[in-house]
């Protein structure tokens, strides 16, 4: 059957202007752009007068598992707001799972109208300081190359293994190279020397610039760009320059992470553009940057836009200004009617939820007692949450621990703690954290970046016991502690990461939890379980909790609690 979509405002990426054209549609494939084709040419017809087409949005870089939605779930959150292909990296359930993770998600994300891309896992763990749940080697991860959806090797974030040339590191990233593959980079902060080192290995791309200068940089080296917009890490405003010429032919639009909450409310790469345009930033370069450059970039061919030969990924817009989205085209069907998401079949989960993605906790109930730190002194290192930012710092703060062992909630300065689930280590990291707000309870979850072990942060030892007890015993989610009892939570079975509830249902629990995180004072310019899920991320600066304690990855070395009175660090 053929198509005709007529008389329509076509957004043109290859020559960056709109021309008012008619597109023919037969099955998946777009087989004529031009106002020479008229309903005798097509078997249905649709006047889309004074409506703009434009290829569908990619994200260029998602974990999935922090939608905290399994991948149908996605779909039906995501395509009504344009999305109808995302590049997935599936690192967190692979850091539970091992394979069998990697294999649930490709097999969940089969068949959809949501196109899912994979990128392999690079840091299985993350890094020599964390203790996830597998370990994965080049070896392991050879046979997934094999799979069609994959693209390439995802974020290698053990920067500092690619600077020393560590061997294991570096065979996961060569095997990749010599296959032509992209391999995606993750370097916060990264300059100069290192970064030259870094780029040279073969690694094509970065996603955590936080400041135009560091992107301009990695640019003029020959990295692509992605401009992270998620629900913690925003960096769109800081790397707005990015839509200038030439910057903009080698960036692309990202969420990385982003909760089912803020994807319904606010949208997703639709968000991204629709921002863009009111700061002033060119659409049609916008919505390019959202689909033929991560197509580009990716080597997905013959995707990314409205053209002869390429995939009928459309979009019908009733605005350009707004990305007032109408229809949404996924291999040339309408899925998406009028703002309306049209029925497609669910991939059946009964054969694939089994064994490890579904029995995740291996732990015992922990004690009040395990939350308590023995004093070494009264300076202590602090880990301190930036707004807007999965970036932190390092404070050394004096703290008096003859009240509450050392937690001073005038100051805001509560405790956080880190406890092994995988593997029944008994291994636990017990600090001090400043900038979350929490006055009279406890958040916890089994969602902490990167190794997804059991966090909790809290205003005493008694909620913190009861709130990380909980999240054990329902086998993973997030959850809220007021004055001693659960008053929300958020159920994610699958690997401790996903619900396979629908994102409405996810969305509405998740923001229940975000009300009852304000009852406990929780600061108002903060994504509080967005922000706890990453400060047990050893890879992204500057002080971070691990189960074996704080990390300092500025240094990229284990530091104490209690600093030495000589130590230089202030708090200002």
């Amino acid at each position: 059957m053929k198509t005709l979509l007529k008389n329509a405002k076509v957004v043109n990426v290859f020559t960056e202007k709109i021309e008012e054209t008619n597109v023919l549609i037969e099955k998946d494939k777009i087989i004529g752009v031009g106002d020479y084709y008229d309903e005798s040419d097509a078997d249905v017809c649709e006047d889309l007068t004074g409506k703009y087409i434009c290829p569908g949005f990619i994200d260029g870089h998602i974990h999935i598992e922090s939608t905290m939605m399994v991948p149908y779930s996605l779909a039906q959150s995501v395509l009504v707001h344009g999305t109808t292909a995302v590049v997935t990296d599936p690192h967190e359930i692979a850091n539970v799972c091992g394979v069998d993770g990697i294999r649930y998600m490709l097999e969940m994300s089969e068949n959809l109208p949501l196109h899912v891309f994979i990128m392999i896992p690079s840091c299985v763990p993350a890094t020599c300081f964390d203790e996830a749940g597998a370990s994965l080697n080049a070896e392991d991860i050879e046979f997934l190359y094999k799979e069609k959806r994959v693209l390439g090797l995802a974020e290698m974030m053990n920067y500092p293994g690619v600077i020393y040339n560590d061997a294991p590191t570096m065979d996961k990233i060569n095997a990749c190279v010599e296959k032509g593959k992209p391999v995606d980079g993750h370097a916060p902060l990264l300059s100069g020397k290192d970064l030259d080192k870094y780029i040279s290995a073969g690694i094509n791309s970065d996603h955590e610039c936080s400041t135009a200068d560091e992107a301009i940089e990695k640019l003029s080296k020959g990295q692509w760009i992605m401009i992270r917009q998620g629900s913690a890490a925003k960096n769109l405003e800081k790397l707005l320059p990015l839509f200038e010429f030439p910057y903009y032919l080698r960036s692309i639009l990202a969420t990385d992470d982003r909760n089912p909450a803020d994807i319904i409310s606010e949208g997703h790469i639709d968000n991204i553009v629709r921002l863009a345009i009111r700061s002033g930033k060119d659409p049609v370069r916008a919505i390019k940057m959202a689909s033929f450059n991560p197509a580009q970039y990716f080597d997905i061919d013959r995707v990314g836009a409205v053209s002869c030969g390429y995939k009928a990924d459309l979009l019908i817009l009733n605005d350009l200004e707004n990305i007032d989205i109408k229809d949404v085209y996924s291999n040339g069907v309408k899925v998406v009617d009028n703002g309306n998401l049209l029925d497609f079949e669910i991939p059946s989960a009964e054969d694939l939820i089994t064994g490890s993605v579904m029995n995740s906790f291996h732990m015992p109930d922990l004690k009040v007692e395990d939350f308590h730190i023995e004093p070494k002194g009264n300076r202590c290192r602090v880990i301190e949450v930036i707004p807007g930012e999965i970036l932190t710092n390092e404070l050394i703060e004096e703290l008096d621990f003859t009240k509450d062992n050392g937690i001073d909630i005038e100051r805001d300065i509560i405790k956080i703690a880190v406890i092994e689930r995988h593997k029944n280590t008994g291994h636990k990291g017990v600090g001090y954290i400043k900038g979350i707000g929490i006055k009279n309870g406890a958040l916890a979850g089994s969602v902490s970046h990167d190794s997804h072990n059991l966090i909790v942060i809290g205003s005493s030892d008694e909620n913190m016991c009861v709130a990380a007890n909980h999240i054990k015993k329902i086998g993973g989610g997030l959850c809220v502690v007021k004055e001693g009892k659960v008053i929300a939570e958020v159920r994610l079975p699958v690997a401790g990461l996903m619900s396979t509830e629908s994102a409405v249902n996810i969305a509405k629990s998740n923001e229940k939890l975000r009300e009852s995180a304000k009852e406990l004072s929780v600061n108002e310019n903060i994504e509080p379980f967005m922000n706890m899920a990453f400060v047990s991320l050893p890879v992204i600066p500057v002080l971070k909790m691990t189960t074996q304690g704080l990390v300092n990855v500025t240094e990229f070395k284990r530091v104490d609690l209690f600093a030495d009175q000589s130590d230089p660090r202030s708090n200002t």
